[in-house]
């Protein structure tokens, strides 16, 4: 990954973890690599991915490389979205106000609640039976 110059930042969201590298340049996207528009098809998961950029007016001017793992589309997202806001804390902290306002810092604590036994899901019974 990019090396020379660049910022670095780790994003969570569900159970995708991604990494991602800010580095100046022309704009340039690129997630597991491939262009982003070919990896996140979904316009939401686009718009999530350059949130943080757009609100720094940052876009064009620095080359993104993201490499996530695990969950799903929409929980990559949001994990390249948090990595991208951390990275670009890197570049310059006095963003942090910015970025924490807008909400972009701020790790999205939801996640699946697990199976409890005895039940058919976490909140879902088995049908109840007096008789």
């Amino acid at each position: 990954m990019p090396a020379e110059g660049a910022v670095y930042g780790t994003g969570r969201r569900k159970s995708s973890v991604a990494r991602v590298w800010l580095k100046p340049g022309e704009g340039k996207i690129v997630v597991n690599k491939r262009p982003l528009q070919e990896y996140f098809s979904r316009a939401v998961h686009q718009i999530l991915v350059v949130q943080p950029l757009k609100t720094l007016g940052m876009e064009g001017k620095v080359d993104l490389f993201a490499n996530v793992a695990g969950g799903g589309m929409s929980g990559q997202a949001g994990a390249v979205r948090l990595g991208v806001a951390r990275a670009l804390l890197g570049i310059d902290t006095t963003w942090r106000p910015t970025l924490r306002k807008s909400g972009l810092l701020t790790r999205d604590p939801r996640a699946k609640e697990r199976k409890k036994y005895g039940q058919k899901g976490a909140r879902a019974r088995f049908q109840f039976s007096k008789r």
